[in-house]
Order: structure tokens, then C-alpha cells, then sequence
């Protein structure tokens, strides 16, 4: 199906609804890039796998998105995001079925990284759909939307994958990933229509990056915001258990809690940058916040005093939501023949950074302790005020 619909005349549901498509493709590949992680257990008790080798297993997907996301960028911008998504989201579906039909684990770790590759075709192909079709003065708002996917997505593999393993084995817990690319696909395929852009100039469009530093200074700051999110997602619930002695069931339920505060955050902080008509500003206004909220943490961390459990809450909040701030950006800026390779840089700088998170802050509460940790990860947002290019945005218009 082509473009022949203009994003002035447009209705309203139509819109939403392309964004309600978008996003449910965007939770599918979450849920394929992330779900294997809730395996681990399984892997353990029915494998008799190690924890480091459950690991590897649980990984593959992510490194399957990790290295093909600037690949799908370029084929989003040369055919076109529906195409894109619906050939992603099908193969996807197709390769999380071999998951679930393949024996032995070389064989299954095969085929969640080709599952996970497959899935990062809707990383920046449902993006642009959004940017596409919703005008500059409510674009923040609907990438907010969008950028929910994947805590959603988590969410929906957390409370059912681990439970089917657990009950059903490894192979019927991996039909969640396949039905949820599936689905995803035809919806996809049945709403979404690529939303028009101008017509190249000869020998192609020009690249951005060429123009001047904004969308690498978007990236780098990305890269400094990433590290606080991702320490605090990733010791926040064994702190609540070791350091403040709760059960790790009431710790879970308030991470739980947490995340989708955050989610929410995202929204939020989107629907204000529409309204301030910037996205730089509050992206530079969350990396002080953040900054200072780590700070504070760290402080209350190593006071051990009762403010640092809901202090942990409110960095959970701000550490996230610079996201959809700086995705809208990019693909604003590098515009629609090139946002998908953009935005592809983006996702990839932001998956590397995560991945050396865990063991080198592992490393760092090991010999120097959670306060020291949350301090580290309280100065790269203080960093990333200075980088976040506020004066060379240009207008939204």
C-alpha cells in the first residue's frame, strides 16, 4: 500500500490509530528482544544450564537487535516503514517459532538472535511512522506514547514467560513472542500506511551529520543518560533486598511500580516538550534533574537513611525519560530519507552503553558500594547539561 494520504488532512482516529499500530509493534519486539531473560530460571532448573551460560542464551535477542538496527535504518529509508515493519515483525514471528520447534541450545540461542534480529526492524521503523504522521505540535506527546512499547513490553514477558516455562517448559513459553509478532504484523499490515515524504535530490539526500554536530551531540548526550537508567535498572531491586532488607518480593512490586511511573514519565515529558515547543530544553531540564536526584540518592544511600527508597523511585522516573525527547529529535532533524539510519545510531550507541553497564557496575558496588555506584552515575547526566544542543534546535514548526 502506498502513501496517498496528506498528515493535514488526515483524521484523527486514523492517526491514533497508526500510532496504536506502531506501538503494539514496537511491544512485540520488545517482548522477543526481552522475554528470554525471564527464562533464566527455566534454563537453570530444566537445562541444568549455569547462570553465565543461561545467560548467553538469554542475550542472543539483544545482540540480534544490537547489530542489525543501523541495517533495518537504511532499509526503512529506502523502502519504506510498513514494508519494513511487516516483513520484520513476520520474521520475527517465524523465527521465534523455530525457537519453539528446534532441540539442543546452540540451536535455540540461534534462533532467538535471529528473532532478536529480526525484531529491531520495528526500533526505527514505527518511529517514523509516528513522526510522519503527527504534526510537529504533538509529536512529543505521541512518541511519549510509543516510547511506552517497551517497558510495556517487558512488562507483558515478565508476567507471562517465566510463569509458562515454569509450568509448560521453555518451548511453549516462547509461543508468547511468536503469537505477539504475529498479531503485531497484521495489524500493522491492515492500519499502517508510510506516511509521504518529498522526493530525494538528485544523487540522494544529503546526510545530516554532515551539516553540523547537533544529531552527535543528541547521541552523546543519549549515551551519558543511558548509564544512570540502566544502573538503576539494574541494581535498584537487589539493593532494596541486600542493603535495605526488604523481601525481594516486596522490592520487585516497587520496581514494578516504579517502571510504570516511568513509562507514564515518558508521556509526560513529551506532552511538555509539545507544549514548550522543544524538545531540547526539557531534555536538557531531565538531565539536571537526574544529575541531582542520583546525587541525592547517593547521599541518602550512604547515610542509610529511609528518603533513599523513594529517592530510588523518583531516579527511576527521571533516568527514562529523556528517551522519547531525544528519538523525536533525531528523527526530526535528520528528516525522512534519513531518520531510519539516524535513528538506528541512536538505538545502537544507546544498546552498547546498557550492555557494559551490568558487569562494570557490578565491578563497582563489589569494591566500592551503592553509594559510590549511584554517585558515579550521578555525574554523567551533570556532563551531558553542557552537551545537550539547546541553541542549535531549530523551531518546531
Amino acid at each position: 500500500m502506498s502513501a496517498t494520504l496528506d498528515p493535514t488532512t488526515i483524521g484523527t482516529a486514523r492517526r491514533w490509530s497508526m500510532l496504536g499500530a506502531s506501538t503494539l509493534g514496537q511491544a512485540a519486539s520488545a517482548i522477543a528482544a526481552h522475554g528470554p531473560a525471564f527464562l533464566i530460571p527455566a534454563l537453570r532448573e530444566h537445562e541444568g544450564l549455569t547462570l553465565a551460560q543461561a545467560g548467553v542464551v538469554a542475550a542472543a535477542p539483544t545482540l540480534g537487535v544490537m547489530l542489525t538496527l543501523v541495517a533495518w535504518g537504511v532499509l526503512t529509508d529506502r523502502r519504506g516503514e510498513r514494508r519494513v515493519l511487516i516483513a520484520g515483525l513476520a520474521l520475527t514471528a517465524g523465527f521465534s517459532l523455530v525457537a519453539v520447534l528446534v532441540h539442543g541450545l546452540v540451536l535455540l540461542t540461534v534462533a532467538l538472535f535471529l528473532a532478536g534480529a529480526a525484531a529491531a526492524s520495528a526500533n526505527a521503523a514505527s518511529g517514523r511512522v509516528v513522526v510522519g504522521w503527527f504534526p510537529p505540535h504533538r509529536r512529543g506527546l505521541a512518541m511519549g506514547i510509543r516510547q511506552m512499547a517497551q517497558p510495556a513490553g517487558v512488562a507483558m514477558a515478565a508476567v507471562s514467560m517465566a510463569v509458562i516455562a515454569d509450568a509448560h517448559g521453555i518451548g511453549a513459553a516462547l509461543l508468547v513472542p511468536t503469537v505477539a509478532a504475529a498479531v503485531a504484523a497484521e495489524v500493522v499490515a491492515v492500519v499502517v500506511v508510510d506516511p509521504p515524504r518529498p522526493a530525494a535530490a538528485e544523487g540522494g539526500a544529503p546526510s545530516p551529520y554532515r551539516a553540523d554536530s547537533y544529531l552527535a551531540r543528541i547521541h552523546g548526550v543519549s549515551v551519558l543518560l543511558v548509564v544512570p537508567q540502566f544502573v538503576v535498572w539494574t541494581f535498584s531491586l537487589v539493593w532494596l533486598v541486600e542493603e535495605r532488607g526488604w523481601s525481594p518480593a516486596a522490592a520487585g512490586t516497587l520496581v514494578a511500580v516504579a517502571q510504570v511511573v516511568a513509562a507514564f514519565g515518558r508521556i509526560a515529558a513529551g506532552q511538555l516538550s509539545d507544549l514548550v515547543g522543544s524538545r531540547m530544553l526539557p531534555l536538557r531540564w531531565v538531565a539536571v534533574s537526574a544529575s541531582a536526584t542520583m546525587a541525592l540518592l547517593a547521599l541518602a544511600a550512604g547515610l542509610d537513611v529511609g528518603v533513599a527508597v523513594p529517592l530510588l523511585v523518583v531516579a527511576t522516573v527521571l533516568t527514562v525519560a529523556d528517551n522519547g525527547l531525544a528519538f523525536t529529535a533525531v528523527a526530526e532533524r535528520a528528516g525522512p530519507h534519513w531518520s531510519g539510519r539516524a535513528l538506528g545510531v541512536q538505538n545502537t550507541a544507546q544498546f552498547l552503553t546498557s550492555a557494559l553497564v551490568p558487569p562494570l557496575g557490578g565491578l563497582l558496588v563489589t569494591h566500592a558500594g551503592y553509594a559510590a555506584t549511584f554517585a558515579v552515575a550521578a555525574v554523567l547526566p551533570a556532563v551531558a547539561v553542557a552537551l545537550v544542543p539547546v541553541r542549535e534546535e531549530r523551531v518546531l514548526s
